[in-house]
């Protein structure tokens, strides 16, 4: 699927946009911090959504979206990146370093936070990813690298 993903073939397309995220995500709230994948050019491209809510236990007590989780948002979406049309698997994605992350500005709840996240490099099981989140028209966070990779499930219980 390319383009909108809100626009896929009918065959690819879910009727809720947080299908596809369940489907590629292990998480699950509170913890799934993506709410849409609004654009995705797999393989390249990708720009999700994550709607902060004063309801979430963590704005709650601390006011702010904590910029730890607006990091764990971001590189939910670049698991989203990397799964995206692949066939759901065993595999699990580790990452393995972050380089160059800058956090600019605070989150409050009512922000719409937009990820956009692009890979800068892919080799096998390997990818690294550069991007950054923008809420209110503002740039909140950037990236400047983040490697991950996968492996079998099986892999990491023996």
């Amino acid at each position: 699927m390319t383009g909108r993903a809100d626009r896929a073939d009918p065959a690819d397309r879910a009727d809720q946009p947080v299908t596809d995220i369940l489907r590629l995500l292990p998480h699950r709230p509170p913890l799934l911090l993506v709410d849409r994948v609004r654009d995705v050019v797999p393989g390249e491209s990708l720009t999700a959504l994550k709607a902060v809510s004063a309801n979430e236990p963590w704005c709650v007590d601390l006011g702010d979206f904590p910029p730890t989780l607006l990091l764990e948002s971001w590189c939910q979406a670049a698991v989203l990146l990397s799964s995206w049309g692949q066939p759901a698997t065993d595999r699990v994605v580790l990452f393995g370093a972050m380089a160059d992350v800058e956090f600019h500005r605070p989150v409050t709840p009512g922000c719409v936070v937009r990820h956009s996240v692009r890979v800068l490099d892919a080799r096998g099981d390997t990818v690294a990813f550069t991007g950054r989140s923008e809420a209110d028209g503002h740039v909140v966070m950037t990236v400047g690298r983040v490697v991950t990779t996968a492996r079998a499930a099986a892999d990491l219980h023996s």
